[in-house]
């Protein structure tokens, strides 16, 4: 708290409207596996991006889980993240909203359900009773929330419903999982499965999309509270500015995103609302 206390203390530097701070202390940035699972040469090259631009030392945090980043949050090892708006909407008491990306010119994403491509027939969750599914993470909108909201609405009990029930803890492993046969369905972040099927498409043709949900804000940036003024807004203008540079631009192909928008939280209405559906708040 001490840091974070003296940093907010420091003015930014005039001539670089992104520099946090003289001080220095390292900037912690959090991820989740949902984005960026695997991809270590581009999360080096983004934190040295960050790094030079706010002229302080920052470190990245990747962590297997949802839950182990959110825990990351609560207690204060961490000042950035990116998460899921699912986990968004559970710590937006402790956290703020710093930039959602835009991808395909909107900060909207969707859930795919995903059969194996030798099933034809498969329209809806409703038709996969008694199969086995594969869930992203307990933390997961699309991957979770989103597809048991479904069943749920329909009158069926999810903890039933399927015969068999695993955690794969990545989207990508999601496809892997229905890909190969482990699982007879999943639901998957559209993001992560368009994204694979421009890298990987030999993973994604095993796959067929049976379904698409409904439109959900894009997984956001997002800041603990306890982060300054000034290195809210450094950090943000950074986010905000990365399509404005040739280096900018550059990562952002490679993030397969177009860029960073201000968020805004009615874009996380709908989670909220299923997450009430099961007694979430």
């Amino acid at each position: 708290m001490q840091r974070r206390k003296f940093l907010g203390l420091l003015p930014l530097a005039a001539a670089n409207p992104y520099v946090l701070a003289a001080g220095k202390p390292p900037i912690r940035v959090g991820l989740t596996p949902a984005f960026l699972h695997d991809q270590h040469g581009l999360l080096e090259d983004w934190r040295l991006y960050m790094q030079k631009r706010l002229d302080c030392p920052v470190e990245f945090l990747q962590r297997d889980s949802y839950r182990e980043t959110m825990d990351l949050l609560r207690l204060e090892k961490i000042d950035f993240a990116w998460i899921c708006d699912y986990p968004y909407v559970h710590l937006r008491k402790l956290v703020r909203l710093l930039a959602v990306p835009s991808y395909g010119g909107q900060s909207l994403y969707r859930a795919y359900l995903i059969v194996p491509t030798g099933d034809a027939h498969t329209s809806s969750i409703l038709q996969l009773r008694g199969k086995v599914f594969a869930y992203a993470d307990p933390y997961s909108n699309t991957g979770y929330l989103a597809p048991r909201y479904q069943l749920k609405q329909a009158g069926e009990d999810p903890a039933k419903f399927f015969r068999k029930t695993f955690f794969t803890y990545s989207h990508r492993k999601l496809v892997e999982a229905v890909a190969s046969g482990l699982a007879q369905g999943a639901s998957v972040d559209s993001f992560v499965f368009d994204t694979l099927s421009l890298i990987k498409p030999e993973l994604t043709r095993r796959t067929r999309i049976a379904a698409k949900s409904p439109e959900y804000g894009f997984p956001p940036l997002i800041a603990h509270r306890s982060v300054s003024e000034p290195n809210f807004v450094a950090m943000q203008n950074l986010l905000l500015a990365m399509n404005q540079d040739v280096e900018g631009q550059a990562l952002l192909k490679r993030l397969h995103l177009d860029g960073f928008r201000r968020g805004d939280e009615k874009l996380y209405a709908s989670v909220a609302e299923m997450m009430r559906a099961f007694g979430e708040d």
